[in-house]
């Protein structure tokens, strides 16, 4: 098989098992065990390129723990600052090697093989670096067939730094809303990460996906937004609402998906739907739809739980905070009522990292 056939042959298998693969940090795994396997080497390492801190992290680091070194310093670091590939016969006799990570590690680095991940504009963004060929040395041959790899590594780190600035921009609109509606219901940002950290455990536990886990950490303290469009005669009342101010004051739900809701936009959809969903029953009472069980969305009833619980405990301007183990209790009186019952089984199997949370993040 000529280079060309066996480069060829080597994409194809690739590729098969980065489409086996969904999340970046599996992608990267990948790639790192399949040029670990490819070059024959002992390990593989792929660094991303912290431009402000002018430091490497490994992203993907086989054989040790994460960790963060200097681009000013060893063959990573030339490999990122001067764009070119790297190739090291004898670590210990080569004025490029910084052996201070050896000794911290207690590895004995001999061969190095080091290629840049550089973005579309050329920049470099990281470094692909694999150590210790099995009983020979890295070849030309060998930084061919890693500068293949790499351009799928660079690519999906790109993709990835360009999403998560992305997911960032949006997180702080998120929280700069729900800071909107914490003023003008006199609550304090404390409740709502509480809210946020409540229903983030419950849906691990519950076994949602990482990627919901994380929606909902951050949609859920957006659950009050509609109180925005409350009067303030009535939402800052001390005393019982009537019948016609609570019906005005339940139009909150509907006002806050209003507000919130964007098709194109996943965490508003979140949002949206937990500012609608989060004062409806299990047993079909709640409001504005009065629906029931699993026709409410698991974010829903997720968020109702937390949202009631962290209320029951918080000082409003109505009533006196609640002990911890009376809101518990409370809880527990309406499993199967008001909340689903198997999150309630959850919320009591976790009741200890739920006490963590409220004393961290205590008024």
């Amino acid at each position: 098989m000529d280079s060309a056939e066996k480069q060829l042959a080597i994409l194809l298998e690739f590729g098969k098992v980065i489409n086996r693969t969904k999340s970046l940090n599996e992608v990267l795994e990948s790639m790192a065990s399949f040029a670990r396997e490819i070059l024959h080497a002992d390990r593989c390492s792929i660094f991303v390129y912290d431009k402000n801190r002018d430091e490497l992290w490994s992203k993907v680091a086989q054989g040790c723990v994460p960790i963060r070194i200097s681009a000013n310093k060893g063959v990573a670091g030339y490999a990122a600052l001067s764009k070119e590939t790297q190739i090291v016969v004898d670590a210990y006799n080569d004025y490029r090697f910084n052996p201070d990570i050896d000794k911290t590690t207690g590895y004995l680095t001999q061969t190095i093989l080091a290629v840049p991940l550089l973005d579309n504009q050329e920049n470099t963004i990281g470094v692909f670096q694999a150590l210790n060929k099995n009983k020979t040395i890295f070849t030309n041959v060998d930084a061919e067939l890693l500068l293949l790899i790499s351009n799928y590594a660079a690519s999906a780190i790109e993709n990835a730094i360009l999403y998560d600035r992305l997911r960032d921009t949006q997180t702080k609109i998120i929280n700069k809303l729900a800071s909107a509606a914490e003023f003008k219901d006199q609550e304090t940002s404390k409740h709502t990460k509480r809210v946020g950290l409540y229903s983030g455990l419950l849906a691990e536990h519950y076994g949602l996906s990482k990627e919901d886990i994380f929606k909902i950490e951050i949609a859920a303290p957006m659950h009050d937004a509609g109180k925005i469009g409350i009067p303030d005669k009535i939402l800052l009342k001390q005393d019982k609402l009537t019948d016609e101010e609570f019906e005005i004051m339940k139009t909150h739900a509907k006002l806050g998906h209003d507000l919130l809701f964007d098709e194109e936009n996943e965490y508003l959809k979140a949002a949206a739907l937990i500012a609608l969903e989060h004062h409806e029953k299990w047993d079909g009472t709640g409001y504005p739809y009065g629906k029931k069980g699993e026709n409410i969305s698991i974010f829903g009833r997720i968020v109702a739980i937390a949202d009631v619980f962290d209320a029951l405990i918080s000082i409003r301007p109505y009533k006196a905070a609640w002990s911890f183990e009376k809101a518990h209790e409370l809880l527990q009186q309406c499993q199967g009522t008001h909340f689903d019952p198997a999150l309630i089984d959850i919320f009591n199997k976790n009741i200890k990292k739920i006490h963590t949370i409220y004393q961290e993040l205590k008024d």
